[in-house]
């Protein structure tokens, strides 16, 4: 027997079940995204979860797609969508096994959007330059940490210059969300990070030359620094948007764009470059080469 839920006690439910589960920044997002499925109830009059069906779930996808949301977007949303219905199911708020009614768009190779990968051939090339250009500056070791590590930006934001041990090559990510470094998986997201002599190289040079030798407000010395101490995630995520841009980098420019009027062609423009990319671009492009080399498990 189902109990009449309206789509915002669902969500609600939803939301403060999963609360003590994720990261802030993850539960969010499934706000964020599942706002939008509650602007499209109130949009066509859908009261009660307990109606949900394959129809509706196809009319909403329909609706989001009308928005002109890319696929890699869609599916994002819908999957929290799923992931949200199958808590519905469990306290019989919806008809059993609905989720699976919710179809996902189909992604192909080089579908994604830009944002999404960074290639071995532009790493590459991006090191080169730093390694030339911009040796052991805070912009270089943040790009080096992350494509060859495959971190998270909130991981590289928590690590301290006393996690960083040189002899042994190697990092230790701790869980210390009281002092303001969080991590997505909690708990489960402390390890040890073995890192490759070229890195440690770069690393030991940044801490020599570079570093601005600053604490946080807790007394920690944050490895990736600022004069201010800690950075912030935007700190990151601009020193990323800044250096992939092929006119910066290799001195061209594969959009046809005049560098000279390019609004991109700035620090604080970076990002509006086609070829500009998030810290999550660097980590996928990173893990992936490693994963497709794994047998397939399917």
């Amino acid at each position: 027997m189902l109990e009449p839920t309206t789509p915002e006690e669902a969500v609600e439910l939803y939301l403060k079940d999963r609360k003590d589960d994720v990261a802030h920044s993850t539960h969010n997002r499934h706000r964020e995204r599942l706002k939008r499925f509650l602007e499209w109830c109130d949009e066509t009059g859908f009261e009660n979860m307990n109606d949900i069906s394959g129809k509706k779930l196809m009319e909403y996808k329909q609706w989001r797609k009308d928005d002109g949301l890319a696929n890699v977007t869609l599916k994002n949303q819908l999957w929290t969508l799923r992931v949200s219905l199958q808590f519905c199911e469990s306290i019989e708020a919806a008809p059993k096994r609905v989720n699976e009614r919710v179809r996902m768009p189909d992604i192909d190779v080089g579908e994604d959007t830009r944002d999404d990968l960074v290639t071995s051939k532009e790493a590459e090339r991006i090191l080169e330059y730093c390694e030339k250009y911009e040796y052991a500056t805070p912009r270089h070791v943040t790009f080096y940490l992350l494509w060859h590590t495959g971190i998270q930006s909130g991981t590289a934001r928590a690590l301290d210059v006393r996690d960083y041990n040189s002899a042994e090559q190697y990092l230790d990510v701790s869980y210390q969300p009281e002092q303001g470094t969080p991590l997505k998986n909690k708990e489960r997201g402390e390890r040890q990070i073995t890192l490759k002599s070229g890195l440690c190289e770069v690393l030991d040079d940044y801490l020599d030359m570079h570093h601005p030798m600053e604490e946080d407000e807790y007394d920690r010395m944050p490895l990736l620094g600022t004069t201010h101490g800690r950075p912030h995630k935007t700190t990151i995520q601009y020193k990323i948007y800044t250096l992939p841009r092929p006119c910066h980098y290799a001195n061209e420019c594969p959009h046809d764009r005049d560098p000279n009027e390019c609004e991109a062609n700035s620090h604080n423009g970076a990002s509006q470059c086609p070829s500009s990319v998030s810290p999550h671009a660097v980590r996928r492009g990173s893990i992936i080469p490693s994963s497709s080399n794994l047998p397939s498990t399917s």
